[in-house]
């Protein structure tokens, strides 16, 4: 592997983590489809990406335990590991072009939800999805996504929206979330083979752009106006889904 390819993923790592501290989430939806246009194995950005996620939620879960939804946490955990090993069967079995296409698909699809998702919140005047049962598909969701894609954040996002969490609620909550399923996402790909020689490498080198990724965004968190930078995130997930359509860009 050159130099150039593990600084290139180095950089996506950076980038990825540092949406994800500014955020509360986001690393993987920006990492993935930048990895997926290097000519790197898919199963190495999958296990990559779920080691640097795992990093950033230990690293940043601190922050907000008083304010989780203790009963929903319990109940995604329990549906995130029912669903871990449909999407360890999924990445198994799927061609690399179906996944990434697929990725392209699902990257649009968030992000312009996520564009929208103020005026959707505006129509609706009380909270969905009341019946406590209703978690259970998310978590689900998340746990087949994470192990897939890495995408394990993504379906309690929605779920939270859905349910009108305040900022709190909805902060404290997702970044347990992604500790415990990242915890359990990672486990998945362990013993699902996905670990590499070249993803612990290159998750090694990355570590240090974790640190420094995690610093600036806890930064920049405190000081520049979130709701605006959201948008610019959501515009660049729609553009990275529309690259990873191209035909040039999947491999």
């Amino acid at each position: 592997m050159s130099v150039t390819i593990i600084l290139l993923v180095v950089a996506a790592v950076f980038v990825g983590a540092l949406m994800r501290t500014m955020f509360g989430f986001g690393e993987a939806i920006v990492s993935m489809p930048l990895l997926a246009l290097l000519p790197i194995p898919l199963n190495t950005s999958v296990s990559l990406i779920g080691l640097a996620g795992l990093t950033v939620a230990s690293l940043t879960v601190v922050n907000g335990w008083r304010h989780i939804e203790r009963p929903v946490l319990i109940r995604l955990a329990v549906s995130t590991v029912i669903g871990i090993p449909a999407g360890l069967i999924m990445l198994h079995l799927t061609p690399a072009n179906v996944i990434t296409t697929g990725l392209g698909i699902f990257l649009i699809a968030y992000g312009g939800y996520s564009m929208i998702k103020k005026k959707l919140l505006k129509a609706i005047d009380r909270p969905l999805l009341n019946s406590k049962g209703w978690v259970l598909p998310f978590g689900f969701a998340s746990g087949a996504l994470g192990s897939a894609y890495n995408f394990n954040g993504v379906p309690v996002v929605v779920y939270g929206t859905l349910r009108q969490w305040n900022p709190d609620r909805f902060r404290g909550t997702l970044q347990a979330h992604f500790l415990i399923s990242g915890v359990l996402v990672v486990t998945g790909h362990a013993l699902g083979g996905l670990w590499t020689i070249d993803s612990l490498i290159l998750f090694g080198y990355s570590i240090p752009a974790i640190l420094l990724a995690t610093m600036l965004g806890i930064f920049f968190n405190k000081r520049i106006p979130a709701k605006k930078f959201e948008s610019y995130l959501f515009l660049i997930i729609t553009i990275l889904g529309i690259i990873l359509l191209v035909p040039n860009g999947q491999h």
